[in-house]
């Protein structure tokens, strides 16, 4: 089950707003349980039990962790909890992958393949592996202390809005949240997340749904016979499918949180206004990218280390991680080598070179430059991703394709609302909407317009058939 299908709009979501409020406030988190074990039991109801499991197994190791002083028990349990949830991210995700590569190097001597059995990938395992690192982290640093209760941590890992597609909650941002969350259950907190809810719905529903349909024709087609014209408009509509797409989620999953009492920090920012590859990283998957900088780059040094080359080193192994992290691949690897790459150049002297031609020239440069990585990122095979980029760089824009203004259409809301706060009266509208506080003047305007929105959005996925869930790779 996903945010936009009829299935959670129309059935899930109501039935669960009316009980969660109607029941006592000490049986919320009880209801917020059952209904997230279901959500996730809907889409996956092989794996329900091995995040149950491994939620039970965690949370007696870092209760046993935190009882003791002693530091090598400390180390030793804090050990055994990363390599259980890193080993069933391994298994699951990355395990097809290297028997196919370990297969490839055999075929080349000679050798008999290995056979395996090709497993199927368990929804959000990427997003709740992480939770459960910063669990176990967190309690080891004493940032924060453990919770008493196991219910309450199994909450924490499977709270439905963040389950599958994140954002990536470190523990100690929303612990406190689980015992207590008085002082957001609002009534505007509730107007307002459902108003952040709709604006997600819509993004997803009316923008990325329109340029991922077109997208995948395109990228379906055979690389070799595509005019440069074509490719280009392949890779822009999935430029703008995955930004409205998996930013569409993440406003879906703040709003539904902040419906029921939770803060979940934000997650995209805007990214594709940023002048450097450097602030897209700041603006995109922000949670991801905090998550790498707090687990993984400080850990290895950071930038407090005494030469530039084990700085760059930090940067560029980062990255190669953030992309596997998004999909077993070669190709996932390559994208993160890639941004990694551009880091270091930034350090060394792409940045002067932004500062000295100034805001609009930087900005369309990094755009490009996001825009050509997504080719690694879309086509599966680097071999196809070249020739893909060698079809956009052919400079052969007759083609025999049209594109029916629909498309056009939407084509031009994507442009337009992707740099909408390139202009302060753009950014204006956007604090008004997620920032600043309602006036009942507002709460009015912005009640009218997520209604007819929602109306729209819930017509539109009834009609248009195409409805794709992406995060099936991650």
């Amino acid at each position: 089950m996903v945010f936009s299908s009829i299935a959670f709009l129309l059935f899930f979501l109501p039935a669960f707003l009316i009980l969660y409020y109607l029941a006592d406030k000490k049986y919320q988190n009880i209801v917020i349980l059952i209904f997230s074990i279901f959500f996730y039991g809907w889409g996956a109801p092989k794996f329900i039990f091995v995040i149950l499991g491994v939620t039970f197994l965690d949370f007696y190791l870092v209760k046993w962790m935190s009882n003791t002083q002693t530091r090598l028990y400390r180390r030793i349990m804090l050990t055994l909890s990363v390599i259980l949830n890193l080993g069933l991210l391994f298994y699951f995700k990355y395990s097809n992958f290297f028997i196919e590569n370990v297969n490839s190097i055999l075929a080349i001597a000679g050798d008999k393949n290995i056979h395996w059995t090709k497993l199927v990938l368990p929804l959000g395992i990427s997003f709740y592996t992480f939770e459960t690192i910063t669990y176990v982290v967190d309690v080891y640093r004493k940032v924060h202390k453990p919770l008493t209760n196991f219910w309450d941590y199994q909450l924490y890992i499977i709270l439905f809005p963040k389950l599958i597609a994140g954002p990536i909650i470190r523990y100690h941002d929303l612990a406190d949240q689980i015992t207590d969350r008085t002082e957001n259950e609002t009534v505007d907190n509730r107007l307002i997340g459902f108003y952040r809810f709709t604006i997600g719905l819509s993004k997803k529903v009316l923008i990325a749904n329109h340029m991922g349909q077109q997208a995948d024709a395109i990228f379906a087609m055979n690389y070799t016979g595509l005019d440069s014209f074509t490719a280009w408009i392949g890779i822009l509509a999935y430029t703008f499918q995955i930004y409205f797409d998996f930013s569409g989620y993440s406003d879906m999953a703040i709003g539904l949180a902040k419906m029921i009492g939770f803060k979940f920090p934000e997650n995209f920012n805007n990214p594709y206004t940023s002048r450097s590859i450097s602030e897209f990283w700041r603006r995109w998957h922000i949670s991801l990218g905090s998550w790498m900088r707090n687990y993984l780059y400080i850990p290895l040094g950071g930038n407090r280390v005494k030469s530039k080359k084990r700085l760059y080193f930090n940067l560029w192994f980062v990255f190669l991680a953030s992309g596997l992290w998004h999909g077993a691949s070669w190709s996932f690897v390559l994208w993160g080598a890639y941004h990694g790459l551009f880091l270091v150049l930034e350090r060394i002297f792409l940045s002067d070179v932004y500062n000295k031609i100034g805001k609009w020239p930087s900005m369309m440069i990094n755009f490009l430059i996001v825009t050509i990585g997504w080719v690694f990122f879309r086509v599966e095979k680097i071999g196809d991703a070249f020739i893909f980029l060698k079809q956009m760089f052919a400079f052969n824009f007759k083609s025999d394709l049209s594109f029916d203004i629909e498309f056009y259409t939407f084509f031009a809301l994507a442009g337009f609302f992707a740099f909408f706060t390139m202009f302060k009266k753009g950014q204006q509208i956007q604090d008004a909407v997620f920032i600043n506080d309602y006036s009942t003047q507002r709460h009015f305007a912005l009640s009218l317009m997520t209604v007819v929105l929602f109306v729209i959005s819930i017509s539109t996925i009834t009609t248009f058939g195409f409805n794709p869930f992406i995060y099936f790779r991650f």
